[in-house]
């Protein structure tokens, strides 16, 4: 008897074990997505990422980690690339400095507005740079996250009119190569600094400004150590949501939905940050704020002359310049 049950025994876990085996590895445990960011939890974006997560909560759980905690500003693509992360907002300047065909993305006035950059990145042209980056970096880009225009903020009350203003002003911008352009574009003199530190510059007068869409310099009340913003609109900012391509491809047929949920969620996001640009102008001009627009035909002027004497614009697919100016 003993010798018969045994032997039942082991064919019943046998049977149970090839059962497993069938059933595919996307399908076997409902996995955990680690995103990271450098936003804070107060981000429109955070409520963005707290969307997706309760969206796809049947089949992903998605454990965030804001304001820079898991992975400092510009270490997160290398994070995913190494399979230490499996998603994050990623700068598209960072993409850049992998792959260099992208820092056109990262241009002074190359979007017009939130509606161009996602006609964009839904378009063929945008398919092309997003597998760009699937096949040379091993990531996934799942869709662009629109977080406002950047507009210039400054200490003192000086009034700024063309790039030539600008001359000799500290300009934060975050570290790397394709923001410190952006800053000479402008006509300022850029200084990398990390977010989470350009309150502390502005207040000490380590900086004598920066640039950020409105809602950033609300959600980091940057407006208590400015006197005003000059409305450049020298940047329509985004970031990629990135995906680690292992964990991508593990979601397998979840992944029609999954990516749903993410262009949703992005929607949701890109609608509450234009919302929230037009009532923030108007609030920091209640709050003392000298806001204003400067000679922008100047500034874009000066900005695509820096930019097309780069070293960066060698690298540019030849026509897409062009091909994105000419996009409606």
């Amino acid at each position: 008897m003993d010798a018969r049950f045994d032997r039942r025994h082991l064919l019943q876990l046998a049977a149970a074990l090839a059962a497993t085996q069938a059933v595919p590895s996307w399908a076997q445990a409902k996995p955990t997505l680690r995103f990271a960011a450098v936003f804070s939890d107060k981000d429109i974006r955070a409520d963005m990422v707290r969307r997706l997560a309760a969206e796809v909560a049947a089949d992903a759980t998605i454990e965030p980690f804001f304001g820079g905690t898991l992975f400092k500003q510009g270490t997160e693509l290398v994070a995913l690339q190494r399979d230490n992360l499996e998603i994050g907002n990623i700068a598209p300047q960072d993409i850049s400095k992998q792959l260099p065909a992208w820092s056109i993305l990262t241009s002074a006035y190359l979007f017009r507005d939130a509606n161009h950059l996602n006609a964009f990145f839904a378009s063929e042209l945008g398919q092309e740079m997003k597998q760009m980056a699937e096949e040379q970096l091993k990531v996934k880009i799942l869709a662009p996250t629109f977080f406002g225009t950047r507009q210039v903020g400054l200490k003192g009350k000086k009034k700024i009119a063309t790039p030539a203003d600008l001359a000799g002003v500290k300009l934060r911008m975050p570290p790397g190569d394709a923001w410190q352009l952006l800053g000479r574009s402008l006509g300022a003199n850029p200084t990398p600094m990390a977010y989470a530190e350009t309150y502390t510059g502005l207040q000490t007068g380590a900086i004598d400004g920066q640039d950020n869409p409105l809602p950033n310099v609300q959600n980091m009340k940057f407006y208590e150590v400015m006197q005003q913003i000059v409305l450049t609109s020298h940047l329509v900012g985004f970031d990629v949501l990135t995906m680690n391509l292992k964990a991508w491809n593990a979601l397998g047929p979840r992944q029609k939905t999954f990516q749903a949920a993410v262009d949703k969620a992005v929607a949701w996001s890109a609608a509450e940050h234009l919302k929230r640009e037009a009532e923030l102008a108007e609030g920091f001009k209640r709050q003392g704020l000298e806001v204003y627009a400067p000679d922008l035909a100047a500034f874009r002027a000066h900005a695509q002359k820096v930019y097309l004497a780069s070293d960066e614009a060698k690298a540019w697919p030849k026509g897409l310049l062009e091909k994105i100016n000419a996009m409606k």
